[in-house]
C-alpha cells in the first residue's frame, strides 16, 4: 500500500518523476547505491525521529550521520530515532522504504545540506525495492519546511582518512 500511496503522490504533484524499480532490494543504502549504481552519498536516506516530543523527518545524504550539537541546533532539541512500528504507524512506510512522499501522517520534513552536494539524489519510492531521481532543491520544493545543518560528512567523522 506504502508504494501505491508514493505513486498516486507522485502522479498528483510531480508526475515528471519517475519510480526506478531496479529488482533488488534498495532497504540499505549499500544495497541501494549497488542497485541503482551510484555512491552511496547520492542516496537520500529519510530519518523518521522526535524532537520535543514532536515527530519528524530528516532526509540526508547516505553516508552522513547525525552530528549530537548540529541536530540540536537545527531542529531545536535532541532528536531521537523513531523504531520500526511507530515508523510504520506514522508515515506509512516500512524500515527501507520510508520516503518524504505519499506519507500516512503529514509531518514536517527538513532536508540536511548535505543533499546539496550532487545535482540528484535517490530517495526511497515507498517500498524496499524503488527508488526516485531528484534534484534536491526540487526536493526540497516538493516536501521540505526547509534546509538544515543537522550531519556529519563522512571526512569530518572520527578515523576519517
Amino acid at each position: 500500500m506504502a508504494h501505491e500511496d508514493v505513486l498516486n503522490w507522485l502522479a498528483a504533484h510531480a508526475p515528471d518523476i519517475s519510480v526506478i524499480v531496479p529488482g533488488v532490494s534498495t532497504a540499505t543504502v549499500a544495497e541501494a547505491a549497488a542497485a541503482l549504481g551510484v555512491e552511496p552519498g547520492r542516496i537520500a536516506k529519510t530519518l523518521a525521529m522526535r524532537v520535543n516530543g514532536d515527530a519528524l523527518l530528516l532526509v540526508t545524504r547516505g553516508d552522513a550521520r547525525l552530528d549530537n550539537p548540529k541536530s540540536r541546533a537545527a531542529l531545536g532539541g535532541k532528536p531521537r530515532m523513531l523504531d520500526a512500528d511507530e515508523t510504520l504507524a506514522l508515515t506509512g512506510h516500512a524500515v527501507g522504504g520510508v520516503c518524504p512522499f505519499g506519507l500516512l501522517t503529514p509531518l514536517p520534513v527538513w532536508l540536511d545540506v548535505s543533499l546539496r552536494a550532487y545535482p540528484t539524489v535517490f530517495p526511497a519510492a515507498g517500498s524496499r525495492e524503488t527508488a526516485v531521481e531528484i534534484a534536491p532543491d526540487r526536493l526540497a520544493a516538493l516536501v521540505s519546511r526547509g534546509w538544515v545543518d543537522a550531519c556529519k560528512l563522512p571526512e569530518t567523522l572520527p578515523g576519517s582518512v
